[in-house]
Order: structure tokens, then sequence, then C-alpha cells
């Protein structure tokens, strides 16, 4: 099945990079993207099992060459271990999400309601407002949202996708850098 180049040019992608954990790292990587031409739709920093080594994860929009140029351009950075997009089938991918709505006894009920269907927690109260908390896929986050259309949002924060891939331990994560660096990326002459 063929994607329409216009789906293909809008598809949101994940892009997870193990990096140095030194400073200046996030500049030089975002300003690399921002280079490129691509616009961050989220992107978290987090600590990994080696504390040498961090991993950031990107958010963003676009077509698949202009995404494997960027790779290819990130992979080059001398404090990028590894770079690889996530498959969202194959990947797991949470946000969290910190909403307050204004609330009085008049609405209360329907809040409480929303947040039991989409399993959010109620984290504050007060006499004229309410905080949830909600962790979860994107869709999810969105679909949330779209609940409080007709609601007054006071204050939202949302901390963009983390993620990782599913199952045991992946090739890109057994293997040294360089190894991998080869066989993502193969020098000409060298298939």
């Amino acid at each position: 099945m063929t994607v329409p180049m216009e789906e293909n040019a809008n598809k949101r992608r994940v892009i997870s990079l193990l990096v140095d954990n030194q400073g200046g790292v996030l500049a030089r990587v975002s300003s690399l993207f921002c280079r490129r031409g691509f616009n961050i739709d989220s992107l978290t920093v987090s600590a990994t099992n080696d504390p040498a080594i961090s991993r950031i994860t990107v958010t963003l929009h676009g077509d698949e060459n202009a995404l494997q140029q960027l790779i290819l351009q990130t992979d080059r950075l001398e404090v990028t271990r590894q770079i690889f997009e996530l498959n969202q089938d194959a990947s797991l991918q949470r946000e969290l999400l910190l909403l307050k709505v204004a609330s009085d006894a008049g609405n209360r009920a329907q809040l409480r309601e929303v947040a039991s269907i989409y399993k959010a927690k109620i984290i504050d109260l007060s006499p004229d407002s309410m905080v949830f908390e909600l962790t979860g896929k994107p869709e999810k986050i969105d679909a949330f949202l779209l609940m409080f259309q007709g609601y007054t949002i006071l204050e939202m924060c949302r901390t963009g996708v983390t993620a990782m891939e599913r199952g045991g331990m992946h090739p890109h994560m057994q293997k040294p850098p360089q190894d991998v660096r080869a066989a993502q990326f193969p020098l000409p002459g060298n298939h």
C-alpha cells in the first residue's frame, strides 16, 4: 500500500538519540534540527541506566527523505552515540499532562466523570479549580483535552513524548555505537 505524498510529509515521527551526558549537547542537537527546517513538536531529555549517556526523544513531522538526512547529520555529531526512529507500533510512547480547569459546584461532577473515563487523577481541588494528572499515549492526551473544549482551561503543562522500543534488548542497544552506525548507514562501497 502506498502512502499519499501529503500524508507522508505530515507523518508524526519519534526520534530517539543516545548522547553523551554533558553540557551543551541539547543545544547542539536542537540547533541542527532547526537548521534542517524541522519544527520540534516535543522534546524530552532523560537519564539512562548509564550515567555517561542521556536519551533525547524528539517528536516532529516530516517526510522520509528529509528525516533520513536529519538522522545522518545528527549521527555525525561527536556527542551522538546512536540515533534511530521509533516505530509507533513497536514502541511504547507516553506523555504526562497537568491540566487546571475552572470549576464550581455546578460542573464538578461532570469534570470528575470525564476524569474517571480517561483514568485521570484529580491531584488538586480548590473552590474555583481542579487540577488533573493524566499519563498516556499522545492520542489519549489529545482526546482528553478535546473533552474540555466547553470548559475554561486555566493552565496546562504537557511534558512531551518519552518512548522506548518494546521487547528485550534491541540490536542498537547491544552493540558499540560504531558498529550500529556502520549497520544503519553503510559507507558507499561497503554494502
